[in-house]
C-alpha cells in the first residue's frame, strides 16, 4: 500500500493546529511533504485588522477571531 495514503485519524485541517507560529510551520511541512516552509514576511494588516504571516508556500495566514489560523484571500 502507498504511503501517499493518510491513515484514519492522521489527518488536521488548519483550523485545529496550534495558535503558535510554530505549530503552523511544522503543520505547513507535513502538508508539504517534509519541506521546509518559511516565514517570509510578517506584517500588522489594518485591512485585515490583524497580524498575517507570508509564507514561502505562496500563501498568507493569520489567527481568525477564534485564535484558529485561516487562509487570507484577496487581502481580507
Amino acid at each position: 500500500m502507498s504511503s501517499a495514503f493518510v491513515k484514519e485519524g492522521e489527518y488536521q485541517k488548519l483550523s485545529d493546529v496550534g495558535s503558535s507560529l510554530s505549530a503552523l510551520l511544522y503543520y505547513l511541512r507535513q502538508e508539504n511533504g517534509g519541506q521546509a516552509i518559511r516565514e517570509m514576511k510578517s506584517f500588522y494588516s489594518d485591512k485585515c485588522g490583524r497580524h498575517v504571516y507570508e509564507m514561502s508556500d505562496g500563501l498568507t495566514y493569520a489567527l481568525d477571531d477564534e485564535n484558529k489560523w485561516t487562509i487570507i484571500l484577496h487581502d481580507c
